[in-house]
């Protein structure tokens, strides 16, 4: 069972990172990035880390790939002209490709053990968030509110 479903999600993600970086349209091409988004974080499920699958989907689908929607909406696309396929970044990414699968076939394996640690729960994150890591998790929400606002600023002035 798990096997097939790691193909099926494998194939899934790999179908949407693919039509993403293809695309002509960037709406469509950021339609398929959430598919890859959202089979990274059916991997996570699989794997048994259903926290971090849910930050994946509540970080990068809900608020990441939205963001990138919206602004691919809100901004003028009237004299955008498609231009032809871009062979420099094929190589560029197949070199990064061969770069990556080279490294991961020249690591040895581990062969020690892990040490054991203690279980990672939503009660043990968001006490960490609350008590030691309280300023950090503010001026992240503070900044990201800036930045919305500035946004709309932004986008305010363009309609006038």
């Amino acid at each position: 069972m798990s096997t097939a479903a790691f193909i099926v999600i494998a194939i899934l993600t790999l179908a949407g990172a693919l039509a993403a970086a293809l695309l002509p349209k960037l709406i469509h091409a950021a339609l398929c990035l959430v598919v890859a988004f959202v089979g990274i974080a059916a991997f996570f499920f699989l794997l048994g880390a259903e926290f971090v699958g849910l930050v994946q989907i509540f970080v990068y689908v809900g608020a990441v790939a939205v963001l990138i929607v919206f602004t691919i909406l809100l901004t003028h696309h009237a004299n955008e002209k498609t231009l032809g396929f871009n062979w420099v970044g094929i190589l560029i990414a197949l070199a990064v490709f061969s770069g990556l699968i080279w490294a991961i076939l020249q690591t040895p394996g581990l062969a020690a053990v892990a040490p054991q640690i203690e279980a990672l729960t939503v009660k043990r994150i968001g006490q960490a968030l609350m008590t030691d890591y309280i300023w950090p998790l503010q001026c992240v929400g503070l900044l990201l509110t800036a930045a919305l606002i500035g946004g709309l600023i932004l986008v305010m002035e363009e309609k006038r």
